[in-house]
């Protein structure tokens, strides 16, 4: 069945395009949401009109997602501070959804499916894409940061564990001396 997308529908096409797809899925999927329209003879000019509007929407949408992108360019990087526990390590992880709300605290509503990223599950600096359309995706740079006071208690723990360390070992170190000193004397 010819259908006429008057919505970008992922994995389909963008609006405006005519497709070809499987009656069931047009039937089931598409039309009931609004998403298409059959093409058929007598729509044509019907098509051609819709084909002239879609086209400067899309004019208009590409122009607003240029200037987007500009304006995320500049920030360059975005900083997400996150729960760390044991040897710097994450609790979960950093997703699309919090990179999307970490952008829209900069004034940035960008849709968490049109960020580009595999989750994050340790501390440090990554470089995503933000896929605003097909042909505009702007690259940004997410700096995982650990929070204030889980990152003080994780360096007292490591203070005090080198103590202990230290302090075992010099009882290692002593031990075999008295041990040494003790054989000598019963050889005697």
């Amino acid at each position: 069945m010819k259908v006429i997308l008057h919505k970008d529908v992922p994995n389909l096409g963008d609006a405006g395009e005519i497709k070809d797809v499987a009656d069931g899925y047009a039937r089931n999927f598409l039309l009931p949401r609004k998403l298409v329209s059959i093409a058929n003879a007598g729509s044509t000019k019907a098509i051609e009109h819709q084909q002239k509007l879609i086209t400067l929407r899309l004019e208009k949408r590409n122009k607003e997602m240029q200037t987007l992108s500009d304006e995320i360019s500049k920030i360059s990087s975005v900083d997400i501070t996150v729960r760390v526990g044991a040897k710097r390590k994450l609790f979960g992880s950093v997703t699309n959804q919090n990179i999307s709300h970490a952008l829209k605290e900069k004034g940035f509503s960008i849709d968490k499916r049109k960020i580009d990223t595999d989750p994050i599950r340790a501390l440090g600096s990554y470089k995503i894409r933000v896929k605003l359309t097909d042909k505009i995706i702007v690259p940004l740079t997410v700096n995982v940061l650990g929070d204030e006071n889980d990152l003080q208690a994780i360096a007292e723990d490591e203070a005090r564990d080198a103590k202990y360390a230290e302090k075992a070992k010099a009882s290692t170190e002593e031990a075999p001396k008295t041990e040494e000193g003790e054989k000598a004397n019963s050889e005697s």
